[in-house]
């Protein structure tokens, strides 16, 4: 679900004079992986444009990074956006996401807007993300509860390196098909309990399988966990709320609208909640200037 609100702006210049790639983040200049990461994304865009010309890259945004709210996806479609029109590309929402995987692969699903589906496939040439509801379709909001703020010891990619390790990855692998046929079902008919129950069991399995990782994962911090209890029992008692937790300590509570502003308060009130992010769904990645 792409997020209204929640933004990550990207400028890009390719320049002649410069004598290697720049990247400025939230107005800090960035080295080592950080820039080597951008800098391996550009040389697609390079190769694809015919460009021998390096580029500067400035990118901010108005919530916390590497903190497991998916701020490398936002980056990565916005860098995909951006800089392939600085190249002088002219490619479609399919090839931008293409585009943007190479950077990270759930960066595909923050090309488009509303709804989006990351399709499976053998490569790139056929795994991308497409809609399958625009924003409009449903009245939700993600509640985004920050507990931590700090950037995670081991970044996404990393933890995907390890999945294989742990026994319980090949029991999870199994059952996505049938996650991802309900998750699809509860966003085209807006069944909210059928969404609920997807969306956290499927967090559930992926925190399972880091947790049983060699060397294991452990994410979530003891007020991760106090938000999730609290949530389950919200809904027992018959609020719209799920909860579900990315690769960090943060946690995404889904509602539907008219269940926001009574979550956000009760979200607040817990213990160690240091601010709630509230979004609903938005837009796609797009030129803004």
């Amino acid at each position: 679900m792409a997020l209204d609100g929640l933004d990550t702006v990207t400028r890009v210049s390719f320049d002649p004079d410069l004598a290697a790639d720049r990247f400025i983040l939230n107005g800090m200049e960035q080295s080592g992986a950080a820039l080597q990461r951008v800098t391996h994304f550009l040389e697609h865009v390079r190769q694809l444009a015919g460009l021998n010309r390096f580029a500067q890259v400035e990118s901010t945004s108005n919530y916390p990074s590497g903190a497991g709210i998916a701020s490398s996806a936002a980056a990565f479609a916005a860098l995909a956006v951006a800089a392939s029109k600085a190249a002088g590309l002219e490619l479609s929402e399919v090839e931008l996401s293409r585009l943007a995987r190479l950077g990270s692969g759930s960066a595909c699903r923050s090309v488009p807007g509303g709804f989006a589906e990351w399709l499976p496939g053998s490569g790139d040439a056929d795994s991308y993300a497409v809609q399958i509801a625009p924003p409009e379709h449903w009245d939700l909001v993600d509640l985004i509860v920050v507990v931590d703020r700090g950037e995670k010891a081991v970044g996404s990619s990393a933890g995907h390196k390890l999945a294989a390790t742990s026994p319980l990855q090949a029991l999870r692998v199994a059952g996505e098909p049938e996650r991802l046929e309900q998750c699809r079902i509860a966003i085209l008919t807006r069944d909210f309990e059928r969404l609920a129950q997807v969306v956290e069991l499927d967090s559930e399995w992926m925190h399972a399988v880091m947790r049983t990782s060699k060397p294991p994962l452990y994410y979530w911090k003891p007020a991760t966990e106090i938000v999730l209890w609290y949530v389950r029992a919200w809904r027992a008692r018959g609020h719209a709320v799920c909860a579900t937790v990315d690769a960090g300590p943060n946690v995404h509570v889904i509602a539907l609208a008219q269940e926001a502003d009574w979550a956000e308060a009760q979200l607040r009130a817990l213990p160690d909640v240091q601010e709630v992010l509230k979004a609903k769904p938005g837009g796609g990645a797009k030129i803004i200037v």
